[in-house]
């Protein structure tokens, strides 16, 4: 019996080495904004192993086994640094390991193609994670290499002679041949982006992501705020119109938690349900846009205290705002707010007990001192207050304020006053809670932001989500719910300081860095003010300046199919009329051609220049113009000497005025 033939080697060398780097080259670059975006850790990892098997691949092909032993690798490294949990994340970290690895089969043309196009998706799923300027510009120039490099393919695949100029110059004119080709598109994209008819929501969003960044939650419990006070991206921008709030009362509201089983806060659901309470305003009122960054959650954030709901959010009863839809994009809101003079100063029974409300058997060392502090204090609002002052004093002489904070046991409020005697907000509010309501006072957890940094080129506050903040509130009679703040009386500088203050004393050079990052965050502000906050509403208003009110969507459907149709003419007549000539003498010599052709007496393709004159002469012997310039082009075109650039200026100038008379012939 015969044995069968076995498949053919593919030899490595088969592929150019030319082909091999633009392909790798574009890999690389189409992988790169992709990795920026995964985890530290893992993107490190990912951009290692395709660094690696780049390396193997460029000279010998791996073994079957080996190859599926890689991928299985690549698999189980993006799982485990996802904790096995699939979703959105997890689905482009694997794309970012499947092309890290791809380059193990780049032996053919097939291949290299195979490669290219699998290249392209990843700019595309980078924007699945963020839509910042960066990954923009970095999606754009990798998936233009890509498009290089396959231009360049077909050159090879077709043996088109190398290109003279050096490597470099090369690269840099294949780049540029590419880009202009790209923006041939421009004006379709544009029309299609700023006329495609909007929801009323953005088009472009943050879905919500498998490995979501921490932010404000209705639960508090021990260390959850630890890593949302390290992470400094920005939470909200805000930017006033009229009078601006002083620093101490910049406290961004977040979700109210009312309810305590002895360690965690969290929030009483069923009063979002009750109206508002009522405020009676007792200062000026702040007028404010609000840009709220994506949080994948319907917790919103308001200047202390609103005074009505933003669009799409409810106001619950504590006056904390609920989305009606998660916040997985940026949303900008226009509010009002206001301090307090009097907030909600008839408190409901059922709202009274569930403000004094303690779980049994939690905290006997704090209870039995705020009932000794009750005691001595008497009864009545001047007690009320007096009990919170002495709580302030004691935490402000005994107290410090650190992150650095051990995992509390059973009485965990007992073990922070009695104990350990420092840690941060989440401590502070929390035990302040609990020990007023021991003390009989009312009180419950506000969380949000607390201060903010200014902006001076952008003329806005901007609050990082390490300004997250836990602060209380105290009801008295008579004037209803009170903001204390604990913590701001053990550490002000936590609440109060900034980078301004730390630069006024600290010298020109963190000023100069703050400078840089104050339009670094500009430049990112307007990005999102330009395109991710670009909804309907910005659409109005944008049509606004040519005249164009309260459009109706068939009329914007109009509008877009017009201009898209311009834009699409246009493409197709510069496909139409094909390459224009770079040299312009020969492109002035081709108008001349063109002038004659309207008089049937068109240059042949393969017609010396002296030979048409003649043949034109010939039937128009008053053309002797003509026989002069063909003279004059076919020297500076075939002559040994060095061209002379004011002579052809002359030659295409004398080329353009000559216009052959529409006379007989």
């Amino acid at each position: 019996m015969r044995k069968p033939a076995r498949a053919a080697v593919v030899d490595p060398r088969s592929l150019p080495v030319t082909a091999r780097a633009w392909c790798l080259a574009a890999s690389f670059a189409c992988q790169l904004p992709l990795l920026l975006q995964l985890p530290g850790w893992l993107g490190l990892a990912v951009g290692a192993l395709a660094a690696v098997v780049a390396a193997i691949a460029w000279k010998r092909r791996l073994p079957a086994p080996l190859r599926a032993a890689v991928a299985l690798a690549a698999v189980g490294l993006v799982l485990a640094g996802s904790g096995f949990s699939l979703g959105r994340d997890t689905g482009c970290a694997l794309l970012a390991a499947m092309l890290a690895i791809k380059p193990v089969e780049l032996f053919s043309w097939r291949d290299a193609r195979s490669l290219l196009g699998f290249a392209l998706f990843a700019p595309f799923a980078t924007f699945l994670l963020d839509q910042g300027p960066l990954s923009l510009l970095l999606g754009l120039a990798g998936a233009l290499v890509a498009l290089a490099a396959l231009w360049r393919l077909a050159e090879l695949d077709a043996a088109v002679p190398t290109n003279p100029l050096p490597p470099v110059h090369a690269v840099g004119r294949r780049l540029w041949l590419v880009g202009r080709l790209a923006l041939v598109g421009l004006p379709l994209a544009l029309a299609a982006f700023w006329l495609f008819p909007r929801m009323a929501s953005p088009m472009w969003g943050v879905p919500e992501r498998a490995i979501a960044k921490p932010g404000l939650s209705g639960e508090m419990g021990p260390g959850d705020w630890l890593d949302l006070m390290g992470d400094d991206s920005p939470a909200l921008r805000a930017r006033f119109f009229g009078p601006v709030p002083e620093r101490m009362q910049l406290y961004w509201r977040g979700p109210v938690l009312t309810d305590y089983d002895g360690r965690r806060w969290s929030r009483a659901e069923w009063t979002q349900g009750l109206p508002p309470a009522e405020v009676r305003v007792g200062g000026p009122v702040w007028d404010y846009e609000l840009e709220l960054e994506p949080t994948d959650r319907r917790f919103g954030v308001t200047l202390d205290l609103p005074l009505a709901e933003p669009d799409g959010t409810r106001l619950g009863h504590d006056h904390s705002t609920t989305s009606w839809r998660p916040l997985s994009s940026l949303r900008r809101w226009r509010l009002q707010s206001a301090a307090p003079a009097a907030y909600e100063t008839e408190l409901r029974p059922m709202l009274r007990t569930m403000a004094l409300r303690l779980p049994a058997g939690f905290n006997p060392r704090t209870i039995a001192l705020a009932r000794q502090w009750r005691a001595e204090a008497g009864h009545g609002v001047a007690a009320d207050e007096a009990v919170v002052q002495r709580f302030n004093d004691w935490v402000r002489s005994d107290f410090a304020y650190t992150l650095a904070t051990n995992l509390p046991g059973r009485h965990a409020v007992d073990e922070f006053l009695f104990d350990e005697q420092e840690g941060f907000c989440e401590h502070y509010a929390g035990a302040f809670v609990v020990f007023m309501r021991a003390a009989g006072i009312p009180a419950r957890v506000v969380t949000g932001y607390v201060g903010g940094y200014y902006n001076r080129f952008g003329d806005y506050w901007l609050v990082r989500r390490e300004d997250a903040h836990a602060w209380a509130e105290v009801w008295y009679e008579g004037r209803g719910w009170v903001r204390a703040d604990p913590t701001a009386a053990v550490a002000p500088e936590r609440i109060y300081d900034t980078i301004a203050n730390l630069s006024d004393d600290g010298g020109a050079g963190l000023r100069g860095l703050a400078d840089m990052w104050d339009v670094g965050d500009w430049m990112r502000r307007g990005w999102n003010d330009f395109v991710l906050g670009f909804d309907a509403t910005r659409q109005r208003q944008l049509l606004q300046p040519l005249g164009i009110r309260d459009l109706e969507m068939h009329q914007l459907i109009v509008l877009f199919a017009a201009l898209a149709g311009l834009a699409l003419a246009w493409m197709l007549w510069l496909v139409a009329r094909g390459e224009r000539e770079r040299d312009p003498v020969l492109r002035a010599w081709h108008a001349l051609g063109a002038r004659y052709a309207r008089l049937g007496l068109a240059p042949a393709p393969h017609e010396p220049a002296r030979d048409w004159s003649a043949r034109v002469l010939a039937a128009r012997p008053q053309d002797t113009t003509l026989a002069t310039l063909s003279a004059r082009f076919s020297d500076w075109r075939y002559a040994a000497h060095p061209a002379n650039p004011a002579a052809a200026r002359t030659l295409i100038l004398d080329l353009h005025r000559y216009r052959p008379a529409e006379t007989s012939r």
